[in-house]
């Protein structure tokens, strides 16, 4: 289980003196522990899915903030503190599967579309959701977002 990868890192990390991926890995392992408090008392059966794939969204959210602060220390000539962000998301993205090439995303955003039969705009909800359910994980959404935008678009 993904949870329990992150737990004996987080272990090895401490026996290692990695400050880096020890403060990362504990940000994850709270965020997650974060999620189980406020799913507490929900009915399992209308969740996300499985616990892997609840901790994979969490760690792909965390992945994203850090995207967002690097873009936001960059404007603020705060190079230090990207580079830091930068440093937690290598380290988060040990844990995910190989994320997808932009040709791979391209590819399999084409494929959606014809399986959906998105046509316009108005579908790109439709064609979003099937990209997360069949790819979820493994590819970056913002990305994917625009390829859809793009082709729906045009």
């Amino acid at each position: 289980m993904l949870r329990d990868d992150l737990k004996s890192a987080m272990v090895d990390a401490m026996k290692a003196k990695e400050a880096r991926k020890v403060s990362t890995l504990r940000l994850v392992l709270a965020a997650i522990k974060d999620r189980d408090i406020a799913d507490r008392g929900k009915d399992r059966s209308e969740g996300d899915g499985d616990d892997d794939h609840i901790t994979m969204q969490i760690l792909m959210k965390m992945i994203k903030q850090r995207r967002d602060s690097i873009e936001a220390y960059e404007q603020g000539g705060r190079l230090e503190l990207a580079e830091q962000e930068q440093q937690e998301i290598e380290i988060i993205e040990t844990f995910l599967p190989k994320q997808m090439s932009l040709d791979e995303i391209s590819e399999a955003v084409d494929g959606i579309l014809k399986d959906v039969g998105a046509e316009g705009l108005k579908d790109m909800g439709r064609a979003m959701a099937a990209l997360k359910d069949k790819h979820s994980g493994c590819m970056d959404f913002s990305k994917a977002s625009q390829i859809v935008k793009d082709r729906l678009a045009g």
